[in-house]
């Protein structure tokens, strides 16, 4: 015990740019991602997939991969024991196809063999007799009921209209337009991967697998082994990226039904082409949007009709949907609307959540109208975000009133305030040019662009879902464990978890334990939900630890506890001269406590689309700055000012990495990233082919946070990762309409939509 104050230190708590655990290993190689797993005595496993988009199955013969030397399993359809289907919302996608596949890349058999080769030959000699079927590719066409029927539920996943106000109001001016968003892939480095452990006699597995949701990987899994849960042990493997694409089963079920067949671990992996049918992808759309306003530029209504093509499975079409349609006003005031929205199925690969998850669409349609309506009014693009700026309190168009805090206006403001780029210099360096080290532009051919977007984004899970997130703190010793089941995707949780340890407890030695289903869920990495969440659970966890510590301080050093409280590593008494390092404090003890957070409930819409469907919404604004060759098409974006709502900055460089990560995926759906299909097939499912921005597209970044913390989050901190790659892609696409003169209504914006 010392009653001397110890000098302060630089500790890595709240608030400081405390640097991954992590970093160093993966800079240097050495952090073992998922697909690093190996195992004495392993076999390899791998997928047969349909070459078709649409087809019945006539037979399956099997016969002679299982002669091949080496294959010890080939399975299908009769050989799942529990249910035949699995999925996030409905149970409709076969973990193998029986009578028909749906899509191209459809899993119809799996093998087991020694050696990724033997794999391949095992795969090439199952012989599937199909009968190709004419497949259902575009959703209108999906929804005529003259349409077949291509799943046994129907091809409309789900409708739902929002009726809001007066819906036969009109204004004094109206502008409306048609846009179209394309299938863009989340394209994560990290590929699918996983390896399966059977238990002795085959009554469990453990399955090791990168993943956003261990706990509803883990449910799905069991029904499809006819295991009890508590059978089926789900360990979080190193994850190499995410952004949605892991949220739904791939190659789980398949990688632990080879296990239990073989008795021996089994190692899965995808190849870059397959993990292009392996996962999902973000839903294309058609909009259609109206906005009627006053001759002074505010919204008096807003009609809008949203298609989004779900795919041959429903996946999170339902909620992706609910995003969309409830977006549809984008961060401005409206009082009235009428909107309607379907997620239909088609023989298209299944769609589901990407970062920004339906809001990405809505806000291209929406802020592709605000553009418009400024022309109509007069006014900026600045103005007319400002006079239709939403604030705290105003009642959004499900009727639910906005409780966030709601900084647009500073948000606009505040990214309009930041410098403008210096203008293209007449010698400007070729790679400062569109085309950079093609060397094909012409400078006099250059033409600079201007242009906005303004967005919110929901948080957390909606329309009732029960979500929480639980977390395990121990003390001992001086030392904090920390235990919960949330996937590190690389978002940062596993940097930003011990910084809410060291802030509580006082202490700068904290462990974080294996994340995995041997505590209760911690929801998924999504949503922009975890800091909230998950945070919410370690900070309570660990508040409750800290409790226990000061009755046990103040039980043996006769002082209410209530008069206790941590300064740095030191318990002190606020009103006495007592300090007591908390390392020596909790000598020779263990004190442990679990948490589970909850947010506010939420309702589901009824039938009008009225009800208090979200949870919190974060804003933001993004200006963007573009350089266009206007005679071959090609663009460089130049600066992108942001100033984004944070709530609470927990670690800068974190928030940083998340803003300028976001904004780089929304400048690659803005005017490159696009699955190409053709009549159900995929065209490019390669990084050749499917194009990706790099370093050299990477624009310069000016970024404000803006600080005012949210009352309903437990560290007043709002997720921070959706926001950034919502808003950006219009700002760029009206950027390069200021350009050109083009109108643009689809993205990505492609070369020949500017220069022919």
């Amino acid at each position: 015990m010392s009653t001397v104050k110890q000098d302060t230190r630089l500790r890595d708590i709240l608030g400081t740019s405390a640097l991954r655990p992590d970093g160093v290993a993966k800079v240097m190689g050495s952090f073992s991602f998922s697909s690093d797993i190996w195992a004495e005595n392993m076999l390899w496993g791998a997928t047969l997939r349909s070459p078709h988009p649409y087809a019945r199955i006539v037979s399956i013969d099997t016969t002679a991969a299982l002669l091949i030397s080496g294959v010890s399993a080939v399975i299908t359809a009769q050989d799942v024991p529990g249910k035949a289907t699995y999925g996030l919302i409905s149970a409709d996608q076969p973990v193998f196809a029986s009578e028909f596949v749906r899509y191209m890349g459809e899993p119809v058999a799996a093998v087991a063999a020694d050696h990724p080769e033997t794999c391949r030959r095992a795969l090439a000699a199952i012989i599937v007799n199909y009968e190709v079927l004419t497949p259902v590719v575009d959703p209108e066409l999906a929804m005529l009921a003259t349409t077949e029927q291509i799943h046994p539920d129907g091809n409309l996943i789900r409708h739902q209209k929002i009726i809001c106000g007066d819906p036969h109001i009109s204004g004094d001016i109206t502008v409306e337009g048609h846009y179209t968003i394309g299938m863009q892939d989340q394209a994560f480095l990290g590929l699918e991967a996983a390896m399966a452990f059977p238990d002795s006699g085959g009554n469990g597995v453990e399955l090791h697998i990168a993943t956003q949701w261990l706990h509803e990987d883990r449910g799905q899994i069991a029904a499809c082994l006819k295991l009890p849960e508590d059978n089926v042990r789900l360990v979080l493997g190193g994850v190499g990226g995410a952004f949605g694409a892991r949220e739904d089963i791939s190659l789980q079920v398949h990688c632990c039904l080879l296990a239990l067949r073989t008795g021996r671990p089994i190692k899965m992996q995808y190849s870059r082409e397959e993990s292009f049918f392996g996962h999902v992808h973000r839903h294309p759309a058609k909009i259609w949007m109206k906005h009627h306003a006053s001759k002074e530029g505010k919204i008096v209504k807003v009609e809008s009709r949203m298609m989004f093509d779900g795919g041959a499975y429903t996946s999170t079409s339902p909620a992706v949907l609910i995003n969309g349609i409830t977006h549809t006003q984008g961060p401005y005031q409206c009082d009235n609307a009428v909107v309607d929205g379907y997620a239909v199925r088609t023989n298209n690969p299944p769609c589901g959540a990407m970062r920004g998850f339906g809001v990405v669409q809505a806000c291209f349609a929406h802020e592709s109208q605000m553009d418009k309506l400024a022309q109509a009014c007069g006014l900026s693009p600045v103005e007319v975000r400002l006079i239709n700026a939403m604030h705290t309190g105003d009642k959004l168009i499900t009727g639910q009133v906005m409780e966030s805090v709601a900084p647009v206006e500073r948000c606009i403001r505040e990214t309009d305030a930041i410098p403008m780029p210096e203008p293209l210099a007449a010698n400007a360096n070729v790679l400062e040019l569109p085309g950079g080290s093609g060397r094909t532009a012409d400078r006099q051919n250059i033409v600079r662009g201007i242009g906005w977007g303004v967005s919110m984004k929901n948080l957390m899970y909606s329309e009732g879902f029960d979500d929480f997130a639980t977390a395990r703190c121990t003390l001992s010793n001086g030392i904090a464990s920390l235990k919960f089941a949330t996937a590190e995707v690389g978002q940062g949780f596993v940097t930003l978890a011990p910084q809410i340890a060291r802030s509580v407890l006082g202490v700068d030695d904290v462990v974080l334990e294996t994340s995995d289903t041997q505590i209760g869920s911690a929801g998924s990495t999504s949503a922009s939900r975890q800091t909230w969440m998950s945070g919410g659970a370690v900070d309570g966890a660990c508040r409750l630890v800290r409790e226990r510590l000061f009755e046990h301080v103040g039980k043996l050093h006769n002082i209410d506890p209530i008069r206790l409280m941590i300064e740095h590593t030191d318990v002190i008494d606020t009103i006495g001269t007592f300090r007591i390092s908390v390392a020596e404090a909790t000598q020779g003890i263990t004190l442990s406590e679990t948490f589970e957070h909850h947010h506010r409930k939420t309702e589901d819409l009824d039938a009008n689309g009225q009800g208090n469907c979200h949870v919190a919404f974060a804003f933001v604004a993004h200006r963007a700055v573009v350089d266009v060759d206007i005679e071959l098409g090609l663009v460089k974006v130049v600066q992108i000012a942001t100033a984004q709502d944070v709530g609470r900055v927990l670690n800068p460089l974190s928030a940083i990495g998340q803003i300028e990560g976001g904004i780089a995926q929304g400048l690659g759906l803005a005017v490159m990233e696009e699955i190409i299909m053709d009549n159900g097939r995929v065209k490019n499912p390669s990084f050749t082919d499917y194009l990706l921005p790099t370093a050299l597209d990477a624009p310069s970044v000016v970024a404000i946070m803006i600080e005012e913390p949210e009352p309903q989050a437990p560290l007043g901190a709002k997720g921070i990762g959706e926001p950034p790659c919502i808003s950006v892609t219009p700002a760029i696409v009206a950027a390069i309409r200021a350009a050109t003169g083009k109108a643009l209504s689809r993205v990505p914006v492609r070369p020949q939509d500017i220069c022919l």
